[in-house]
């Protein structure tokens, strides 16, 4: 076996155009419709952690050291807890909306896929 002959081979297809079949198409329509809503939900996700994580050193003094800091970082604390518990409703809601806007040119992608 010549491999060089492979190797060859294998970097032409890297640099050779693509085809760019329906597949394709429907593959990107699809994370085209998905991937606002989680890149949404990771952000927001990450962000109400940390809000968690300083309501917490807040109530537990290892920030501030008054008792206002406690009860200010309880109040942030419950804040981030309730950002957390609504961020899965809010990834479904957004999720919805963007299927809803492809869902008619996913479908006649995927018909005319089908019919092949």
């Amino acid at each position: 076996m010549n491999t060089d002959k492979i190797l060859a081979e294998s970097i032409a297809k890297e640099y050779a155009p693509k085809d760019n079949s329906k597949i394709i198409a429907l593959k990107k329509l699809d994370n085209k419709a998905k991937l606002p809503s989680t890149i949404f939900t990771y952000t927001f996700g990450i962000l109400s952690s940390l809000v968690v994580g300083t309501g917490m050193c807040l109530s537990m003094q290892v920030i501030g050291s008054s008792i206002m800091s406690t009860v200010f970082g309880i109040i942030i604390g419950i804040m981030g807890i309730v950002g957390c518990g609504i961020n899965y409703p809010l990834y479904k809601k957004m999720l919805e909306k963007g299927k809803a806007k492809y869902a008619y040119e996913i479908v006649e992608l995927a018909r005319e896929i089908s019919e092949k």
